[in-house]
């Protein structure tokens, strides 16, 4: 199979820009993104993806990307007649793009593709924006359908199935999620508690997180109760950002200087899968989308070193350590409060502070995980950095069916040599 690399990747800081239009995302994103390759200009840029969701509400459906990149087009900076793709997937939309990219160098068409992923969640002029965005997530045709689920697993371990106006459903699923993993394997609020903390430490290292600062699990617990078990800084907070990542053919990273080379990092595993409405005691698409990947990769989940998994609330990370295999099903709960993925743990996660702490602009957090760990793996990523890190996977689902998420995408990257 052909060799596929990073060879730049870069992200926005992740925060409310009420400044900053979309196309002032995708600028910074795409010209960071050059800088971080060592490229004057986008000259050899074959094909372009764009991961969005959100932009149809502020008035462009369609021909997305372009509206983005035609103003790059006249100036200049960004080559004409280059193939531009839009691609939507809920909160895994950035890693289809990357996705895209990675299958045009696979396939031999292309020498350099380009990957980018933007949103604004941020919307004080029309808060109904945020609210719209989050409500395609799910099949909204069979809304009683997921209702029917998630109370028909209340109604199996004791707990009800609430929403509320001051949130999104998307929330009280996970909520469910949670609860009925407490109620099968005992795991506990605390637990969660203690991830969380963790994900907002790692993120007061990260100058891109739109939350910087420390937290203990003792303040998590304290903090205002979204849906039980989850708390405010056990969830994403809403903000804006850009993320991006330029993928070459090895054939083209020989042309490359030496010292682009030395930073190039390998896509060594890529793996999809589909939701459904499944099975409570059958594993989640997360884990066949896992062992695609280790599969392609020739790795296990020992060999990883470093990850960045899906934590739109901090619940989710104890679930995809399972899912990943870096502990047995069940023990998520206690791999997570026994720092096995902190700090010189087992295998640290969310080392960028995770979706919680380093934000979720839906359409760009699956191309920022994956700019984290480029960083990780160079080496390059100061007090945070995962010493002597050297293969790492990003975890990124979206969409909700039943107990799961509608699409996941596992990415195993590595550096050699």
């Amino acid at each position: 199979m052909r060799d596929v690399y990073v060879v730049g990747a870069y992200t926005t800081a992740f925060k409310k820009h009420p400044d900053k239009s979309f196309g002032d995302l995708a600028r910074e994103a795409y010209l960071g993104c050059l800088q971080d390759a060592g490229m004057a200009d986008g000259r050899d840029i074959e094909s372009g993806w764009l991961g969005n969701c959100g932009m149809g509400l502020w008035g462009q459906n369609s021909i997305r990307a372009q509206a983005l990149f035609q103003p790059l087009v006249e100036e200049g900076l960004f080559p004409e007649r280059v193939p531009m793709f839009n691609v939507e997937n809920a909160c895994a939309t950035a890693s289809t793009a990357f996705m895209g990219a990675w299958k045009d160098v696979l396939a031999g068409t292309h020498q350099l593709s380009f990957a980018i992923g933007v949103e604004k969640l941020f919307s004080p002029d029309d808060p109904s924006r945020t609210a719209a965005l989050f409500n395609q997530g799910y099949i909204t045709a069979q809304h009683d359908r997921l209702v029917a689920e998630m109370t028909r697993v209340g109604d199996l371990i004791g707990a009800g199935f609430e929403t509320g106006p001051d949130r999104t459903i998307f929330m009280d699923t996970y909520a469910m999620q949670a609860k009925w993993h407490m109620w099968k394997y005992g795991t506990t609020q605390a637990q969660i508690a203690a991830g969380a903390a963790k994900n907002h430490n790692y993120g007061a290292l990260n100058d891109k997180a739109q939350y910087r600062f420390q937290m203990t699990p003792e303040a998590v617990l304290q903090d205002r109760p979204v849906s039980y078990p989850l708390t405010r800084a056990m969830c994403a907070p809403i903000g804006d950002g850009a993320a991006a990542a330029l993928l070459c053919s090895g054939d083209y990273l020989a042309t490359l200087a030496p010292a682009v080379r030395a930073r190039a990092v390998k896509v060594a595993g890529v793996g999809f899968a589909g939701g459904k409405y499944r099975r409570l005691d059958e594993p989640g698409l997360t884990r066949t989308a896992a062992d695609k990947a280790y599969k392609m990769a020739g790795v296990g989940p020992q060999d990883i070193d470093v990850a960045e998994l899906h934590d739109a609330t901090s619940f989710c990370e104890i679930y995809q350590v399972e899912m990943m295999r870096f502990c047995r099903e069940g023990e998520g709960g206690r791999f997570v409060a026994a720092g096995e993925t902190g700090p010189g743990g087992r295998v640290p996660v969310n080392t960028s502070g995770g979706l919680v702490s380093k934000g979720h602009p839906v359409g760009a957090t699956g191309l920022s995980m994956l700019a984290e760990l480029a960083t990780q793996l160079r080496g390059e990523a100061g007090p945070r950095q995962v010493k002597g890190a050297q293969t790492a996977l990003a975890e990124n689902g979206g969409g909700v069916i039943g107990m799961e998420e509608a699409v996941a995408s596992v990415v195993i990257l590595r550096k050699d040599g």
